[in-house]
């Protein structure tokens, strides 16, 4: 038997992520993604869902909203639908969750008019930039995915310089370079300070999410799959 992993983007996430049980590995961006993606299915994982934050492009969707993705978009306008039967399981588990349409991205999109642009482009509610990689490889394996992620930075506020460069390759905050681009920048210190309380409102959700989310997720599915066989861990 075989059993789902989760891949998240940054160290923060995939330490939520373990309290469901679940292998997880963690790689920031889309290229990244998609080697640790590939590198999960080749170590015997069924599937995969891609979890974590996201940045919100749909107004209603305050810091901390949980999006359960019915597929993921490209810039392109390609679909990618997202398994049926665990958007049924995730959605019966945290029926808070929206269910929508989440936009890849192979860049952060970190202005108002950037999230303008690609929500009215995709329809999407929430962008992020593993869960297309996530898709795309599982599609090349014939295997099933899900996205689940919590708002963070909401559509009506940009991400700050600062934060974007404070993120290393392996998904760790480094406050080195964040200080760095804020000595330059001292003008940054209240959209980090804005930024750090939604961010704390979507690891919130999403620690309540890993934690709500049953031990038998995936058993039953159409893989038969079974939580309780262990796939490697490559975080």
């Amino acid at each position: 038997m075989m059993v789902a992993a989760i891949l998240t983007g940054m160290a923060l996430e995939a330490h939520l992520a373990r309290r469901s049980g679940l292998p997880v590995a963690c790689a920031t961006g889309d290229a990244a993604a998609a080697v640790a993606a590939h590198r999960l299915l080749e170590g015997g994982a069924c599937g995969i869902v891609s979890f974590g934050i996201a940045g919100g492009l749909a107004a209603d969707l305050r810091p901390g909203s949980l999006v359960l993705a019915r597929a993921v978009v490209d810039e392109d306008g390609a679909v990618f639908e997202a398994c049926r039967f665990w958007q049924d399981r995730l959605r019966d588990a945290l029926p808070q969750a929206h269910s929508a349409l989440v936009a890849g991205a192979r860049m952060p999109t970190a202005t108002v008019g950037d999230k303008a642009r690609l929500r009215a482009l995709s329809g999407a509610v929430a962008v992020d930039l593993e869960s297309l990689a996530v898709a795309r490889v599982c599609r090349a394996w014939g295997r099933p995915f899900a996205v689940l992620r919590a708002v963070a930075d909401p559509a009506w506020r940009a991400l700050p310089t600062a934060a974007l460069a404070g993120l290393d390759e392996a998904g760790r905050i480094t406050p080195g370079a964040v200080l760095a681009r804020l000595a330059a920048d001292p003008g940054q210190l209240m959209a980090l300070g804005r930024l750090a309380w939604d961010l704390g409102r979507a690891l919130a959700a999403l620690r309540r999410a890993a934690q709500a989310i049953p031990a038998d997720l995936l058993g039953g599915g159409p893989l038969g799959l079974d939580p309780a066989q262990g796939v490697r861990d490559v975080a």
